[in-house]
């Protein structure tokens, strides 16, 4: 087994093999701080790793390890957590590769109150953008509808609602009554951070809200999950969604990539399964946010590329406004090195983080016959004035009608807005 220690001398070369140059001393390692170098350095010890090559990964390991301390800068960090992700996939594919010496990480499950959970949501747009979005055109597909039943598909758990129904609320003929139902999503399976409050008691709380808008509201929990792509949901949707009376929406946000996104054999992909779905239900709006980037790659070191290529957003963005230390960019970053994390470990049922970009939802969605019908200039306010109240470095563009969240001109976040093809002939 390779022991790994916290200073060790790097291993002599193959002397037959090509490898990458390497300093002799921790002196000369500050000509690799930099996020080109960082990356590449990831890539040639996934390269190792997979290869079960020991001797290369020690070497790349203990470079590695000098260059990119868990405290360090935004790059730094961002390289830290990705070593410790491909520490842990050697360690769970029972490789020979071992490192007991791993950068030191905040403990996960992360569990906060419903008030905590808010206010965590609220650090950046990573959320908000779409939260804001989605309200706008919700509330305008439940116009002249005298109930709006909202089937909310979420990694957030439900901190979208009560924007939504101070939305509602302040519809000039009156609110419409709220009918909300949500997956139960087993919490072995939801992202970091999770609620610590049962969905029944999250339930009361947001029914309770409601009444003291003068909004009615039912509050209902399907027992489903997106491992098959929300089966028994869409199940009890289609024997429970008859009435003329209500606007069915789905509401879907930062969870459709969490389908799974292989095909078996002839199989359709349990994406397609799920857009087809969606449509056999005939709704009034589909509302569709997720992350703009591809992690659906089997190969590991394209994935790696892709993250290390989208996921310094994060650590980039929480420098310039939360303090080194602070209890709040640890959760943060917490949060952000699981995704990590899942992205690089796990593989199989396990890796749930499943990313694809805004082109190829679309491109699905347009094949189960939806058609996209963007967002109005009401709902882009909304964002813009939403983004005022975050840091610079945070902005928005159209794109075919659709909105996408920018962080330094990079591409973050994407809200699409659907409708069956035939309402628009």
């Amino acid at each position: 087994m390779m022991q790994f220690t916290e200073n060790p001398p790097p291993p002599p070369l193959y002397p037959t093999r090509p490898r990458p140059d390497f300093p002799n001393s921790a002196k000369s390692l500050g000509s690799f701080n930099n996020a080109a170098c960082m990356e590449q350095l990831l890539v040639h010890c996934a390269h190792a790793i997979e290869a079960n090559d020991a001797t290369l990964a020690q070497q790349l390991l203990w470079v590695l390890h000098n260059i990119a301390p868990p405290d360090g800068d935004s790059n730094q960090r961002l390289t830290s957590a990705f070593l410790r992700a491909l520490l842990l996939r050697a360690s769970r594919s029972g490789s020979s590769i071992s490192a007991p010496a791993t950068p030191h990480h905040p403990q996960l499950p992360l569990r906060l109150s419903a008030i905590s959970l808010a206010g965590f949501i609220d650090l950046t747009p990573w959320h908000r953008f779409g939260f804001s979005a989605a309200n706008s055109a919700i509330a305008d597909a439940a116009d002249g509808f005298p109930v709006l039943h909202l089937v909310d598909l979420t990694t957030t758990h439900c901190m979208q609602i009560p924007t939504l129904i101070d939305v509602l609320a302040s519809r000039p003929e009156g609110p419409p009554f709220l009918r909300l139902t949500l997956p139960s999503t087993p919490a072995s399976t939801s992202p970091p951070p999770t609620l610590d409050i049962s969905l029944d008691e999250l339930g009361s709380r947001l029914v309770n809200f409601a009444r003291s808008r003068n909004v009615g509201m039912d509050f209902r929990v399907v027992p489903s999950t997106p491992a098959d792509g929300f089966h028994s949901l869409l199940e009890y949707l289609g024997a429970n969604c008859n009435n003329a009376g209500e606007a069915l929406v789905i509401n879907c946000h930062m969870m459709p990539h969490r389908i799974p996104d292989e095909s078996a054999g002839g199989i359709l992909s349990p994406r397609t399964v799920f857009a087809k779905s969606l449509r056999s239900l005939d709704p009034s709006l589909v509302v569709l946010v997720d992350e703009e980037a591809d992690f659906t790659s089997s190969d590991v070191v394209t994935r790696l590329r892709a993250a290390f290529n989208y996921m310094w957003i994060p650590f980039d963005a929480v420098e310039t406004f939360l303090p080194a230390g602070s209890e709040q960019r640890r959760k943060y970053e917490a949060a952000v090195c699981w995704k990590i994390e899942n992205v690089i470990a796990q593989e199989g049922v396990q890796r749930v983080e499943r990313l694809e970009p805004k082109g190829r939802w679309g491109q699905r969605m347009r094949a189960a016959g939806f058609a996209g019908i963007g967002f109005g200039e009401e709902a882009a306010m909304e964002v813009k004035s939403m983004l005022d109240e975050h840091s610079a470095g945070w902005g928005m563009k159209r794109d075919d009608d659709d909105l996408v969240l920018t962080w330094k001109g990079h591409d973050v976040a994407f809200a699409t807005a659907w409708v069956p093809s035939s309402a628009t002939s």
